[in-house]
């Protein structure tokens, strides 16, 4: 299995995890699409390059609209099987219609060209949480 099998995986897994876990309360919740971003850094990614891309990421709901939440955190899991992904990203849209402001919003553009030259690997998955 390829390690972006394997990655893939490992986010569908946690987030069947949370679905069950929080099963009740989501089923009160409204419907939204969540975007989940992982991060894997060229080697030699500088800590200070690193936080400052992570600032930028979580300063894209205040100047995006279409965000309604954000979150982030660094891998803390010790099953040693991250394939390399440190960094994790949740961004949650109310449906496909604001992601698809998103994408192009010239905010997000810019944060994709700061980014970019650091990655070896990125993932990206969206779900709707009414799926």
């Amino acid at each position: 299995m390829t390690s972006r099998r394997v990655a893939y995986l490992v986010v569908a897994l946690a987030m069947a995890t949370v679905a069950w876990t929080n099963g009740a309360d989501n089923a009160a919740k409204k419907p939204v699409l969540r975007h989940v971003v992982l991060f894997q850094y060229k080697e030699g990614t500088a800590p200070a390059k690193v936080k400052e891309i992570s600032k930028a990421f979580a300063a894209l709901p205040s100047k995006i609209d279409a965000i309604v939440d954000f979150e982030w955190g660094t891998d803390v899991s010790v099953e040693n099987k991250t394939k390399g992904f440190t960094h994790g990203f949740v961004v949650s849209f109310r449906d496909k219609a604001g992601r698809a402001a998103y994408l192009p919003h010239p905010a997000h553009q810019d944060f994709v060209k700061l980014v970019g030259p650091h990655l070896a690997d990125v993932l990206v998955f969206d779900y709707s949480t009414t799926e």
